[in-house]
């Protein structure tokens, strides 16, 4: 009798990842009945007004399906490698992990580590792709599985899996459409691993752009740049780290703005105009009109709203923003 046709259930798999990003392809891998041997994720963190130590989406999902669960600090560890080792993994499926794979570590499994990548490489190498896809103005973007080598996202491309950005898409809807996108492929890229029917890629490092990590000094709003630009900015830090301006020297968080095409020649962060559902700020070229906000410790709501219950907040000719006098 022939032998079968491998299949992707019969390869030891371990699981790399952290947030919920990576927890959407460990709950399509536990359905698909992948035989996961092991589940590594980061050390809980403080979280919460409290700061409460708190787990991981990845370590809590892994829990709730009684799957071993390995959180080291660092996977240059020998003691972490050796536990690697110990799990005699065919395979490490990586996605948003957050911890860096060293040559030791790349080695360990038979056939490799692949990663889920959120952005059609080489484009958008990095820790934030959803979120510079975004505030490029791309009009693509999608998912890339990859073979992983010691570069930053630099390795074989696998498969890879197109998704249009929308006008309106933020950092939050769009994450969801690639979370979306990418068990399937993830899926697919394994049984392919496990049939030996994989065609790998090499990337074009000439085409190749960084998606370097977000910080919360980028979310303040710098209204001398053009409306479009920071509409896209403004989606794109939406839900975190969430763009924001000074109102009276407060912070002002911005949820949802649109740009008006518009001649004026106001200063930046001046306020044009105040209409029963929003208000409209001059910036360096256009102007933009806030949707929704929230004010410091308040929750975010409607402009319509906030301004039925703060009628004095906003007056024309009041200006926004660090330069504001």
């Amino acid at each position: 009798m022939a032998p079968s046709t491998p299949a992707a259930r019969d390869l030891r798999v371990v699981f790399g990842g952290t947030p919920d990003f990576a927890a959407h392809h460990l709950d399509a891998l536990i359905a698909a009945g992948c035989q996961l041997v092991g589940v590594f994720t980061q050390p809980d963190r403080p979280a919460g007004r409290g700061k409460k130590l708190t787990p991981s989406p990845v370590k809590e999902l892994a829990l709730a399906h009684g799957l071993p669960v390995f959180q080291p600090a660092s996977l240059k560890d020998p003691d972490a490698q050796r536990l690697l080792t110990d799990l005699a993994p065919d395979l490490f499926v990586v996605v948003a992990y957050g911890l860096l794979l060293p040559r030791a570590v790349l080695d360990i499994p038979r056939h490799g580590c692949i990663n889920v990548h959120a952005s059609l490489l080489p484009r958008w190498r990095g820790a934030a792709p959803i979120q510079r896809a975004i505030e490029a103005g791309d009009s693509l973007t999608g998912i890339t599985i990859m073979g992983m080598d010691v570069g930053l996202d630099t390795g074989d491309m696998l498969r890879k899996v197109s998704c249009p950005i929308a006008a309106d898409d933020t950092g939050g809807s769009l994450h969801d459409k690639l979370a979306a996108l990418g068990p399937p492929a993830l899926l697919a890229t394994i049984a392919d691993i496990a049939r030996g029917e994989t065609h790998p890629e090499k990337q074009d490092d000439s085409l190749a752009t960084y998606a370097a990590k977000i910080s919360k000094q980028e979310a303040e709003i710098d209204w001398r740049g053009d409306a479009i630009v920071i509409d896209r900015r403004i989606r794109a830090f939406n839900p975190f780290p969430v763009a924001y301006t000074l109102l009276a020297g407060e912070p002002l968080r911005i949820w949802r703005a649109a740009p008006v095409t518009t001649e004026h020649s106001a200063a930046p962060g001046t306020l044009l105009a105040v209409n029963d559902d929003s208000v409209t700020l001059a910036c360096g070229h256009g102007a933009l009109r806030l949707l929704e906000v929230q004010l410091p410790g308040k929750k975010r709501m409607p402009m319509a709203e906030l301004l039925r219950g703060n009628p004095r907040l906003f007056a024309p000719g009041q200006r926004l923003g660090s330069n504001a006098p």
